[in-house]
């Protein structure tokens, strides 16, 4: 019984251990993948870029923050602003006053683009749980595989959502990235391979590929591998146009 009791002790600890360095490694690839990318440089940046019809513009200083989204509806000229205490829309610079419900959709709808515009930064947030899922081969090349969540309290509307990025092994840069989300009776898919890599004022910017699998009978871990089996259908191209960095 002794021997049961002492074995039983030792699993547990050797399961804590394994978590534990695998939470290690994920918070390590990640804080070089944000390094590999630009690091230190968006804490203090101001970066604009085009994306489809609209304009966007992030002002980031230490921890202070002002992402905006600027576009003309069928007659006026339309500001939408997120910083640190909420949303506002602006319609030819005047104020306007919109409801709770549409507060969140929009300024869900602008963090998103600025989100998937400076990736991996901002997979330190509070709110953001990374786990280490392993090494996987996507077109002859080795990756670190890791999935990101989101805790409730912080991580936004969309906070039940799963992410998984595949970063290079040699260059600690994303490659790929996938992720899950609420449809109305089911899950949705989206992989997402980079391409057009530049680099301004020593930020890393990508375009991507964007797809969806054929059946959504599957997890967002396997994405990679249908990729790998051409088993994903291309959606669209996510492209970021005029880009500047100060």
């Amino acid at each position: 019984m002794n021997k049961l009791v002492l074995f039983l002790l030792l699993s547990v600890f050797l399961s804590c251990k394994n978590q534990d360095s695998s939470a290690l490694n994920a918070i390590e690839i990640i804080n070089n993948s944000i390094e590999a990318s630009g690091g230190n440089k968006f804490d203090v940046s101001t970066i604009t870029f085009d994306f489809r019809d609209k304009h966007y513009k992030a002002k980031r200083n230490q921890g202070d923050f002002q992402l905006e989204r600027h576009f003309k509806d069928s007659i006026f000229n339309v500001k939408d602003v997120l910083d640190n205490n909420g949303f506002n829309r602006y319609v030819e610079n005047e104020s306007l006053e919109i409801p709770d419900s549409m507060v969140v959709k929009y300024a869900a709808s602008v963090n998103s683009v600025h989100y998937f515009s400076v990736l991996p930064y901002g997979l330190n947030d509070p709110a953001v749980v990374k786990t280490f899922l392993g090494e996987e081969i996507i077109k002859g090349k080795n990756h670190y595989k890791i999935q990101v969540t989101f805790n409730k309290d912080g991580g936004g509307e969309d906070y039940e959502d799963v992410f998984v990025y595949w970063i290079s092994t040699e260059t600690f840069k994303v490659s790929y990235l996938a992720y899950s989300y609420k449809e109305i009776d089911d899950l949705g898919f989206r992989f997402r391979e980079a391409y057009n890599e530049r680099f301004v004022n020593g930020i890393r910017f990508v375009d991507y590929n964007n797809f969806k699998p054929k059946t959504t009978k599957v997890k967002v871990d396997d994405l990679g591998k249908l990729f790998e089996e051409n088993q994903l259908v291309l959606l669209s191209k996510i492209e970021l146009k005029n880009v500047t960095v100060n």
